[in-house]
């Protein structure tokens, strides 16, 4: 079973209109992490970049804007992706998994694809993905109407993971956040 863990951090939440900062994850190949990346992203030149999404990240535009170039982080994760997955072999995919990614880093991701003139994200990953938020639903059904919110925060702290609070909002960070809940509401990797 191949997986892709990640989160990204970005300029905005409308996918097409704001583009990604930053890209971090790892590639856990039968339970094994073979790889894990966390790329700085300048994001495309036409996206809005909105200040509350970039001081919620503790990034300023300046930083993001001397960041690599989307092309040259699209390259790098593809020859990375091309290790571990045959993109012409259609029983050849990653599952994405990620917190709340159904619903929105998945979106962006692959808009980043189109952005870099590919139009074949899914030769690369399935198109039903791995929504741990999802998998923490079902886990903590019995607990949720004294929780606040279902923020990845809330639900770590609920599962007994401790929070490096000043952390929050970097993808490297959060990723790791998102491993540990899956690993304690799934049992395994």
């Amino acid at each position: 079973m191949k997986l892709f863990f990640f989160d990204l951090e970005t300029t905005g939440i409308k996918y097409w209109r704001n583009g990604i900062h930053q890209i971090s994850g790892e590639i856990v190949i039968d339970g094994e992490t073979k790889e894990s990346f966390n790329f700085n992203v300048c994001p495309h030149s036409q996206c809005d970049i909105e200040e509350e999404a970039l001081r919620v990240c503790h990034v300023t535009k300046e930083q993001i804007l001397a960041y690599p170039s989307m092309r040259e982080v699209y390259d790098q994760l593809i020859a990375m992706l091309s290790k571990y997955v045959d993109k012409y072999n259609r029983q050849d995919k990653f599952f994405l998994v990620g917190y709340n990614n159904a619903s929105f880093d998945n979106y962006f991701l692959k808009a980043f694809f189109v952005q870099n003139g590919d139009n074949y994200f899914y030769s690369w990953f399935w198109i039903n993905s791995i929504d741990v938020m999802v998998l923490a639903s079902l886990h903590l059904m019995s607990t949720r109407h004294t929780m606040t919110d279902f923020k990845q925060e809330t639900v770590a702290r609920a599962l007994g993971i401790a929070i490096e609070q000043e952390k929050l909002h970097d993808a490297a960070y959060d990723i790791q956040l998102t491993k540990e809940i899956y690993q304690r509401v799934n049992g395994n990797i």
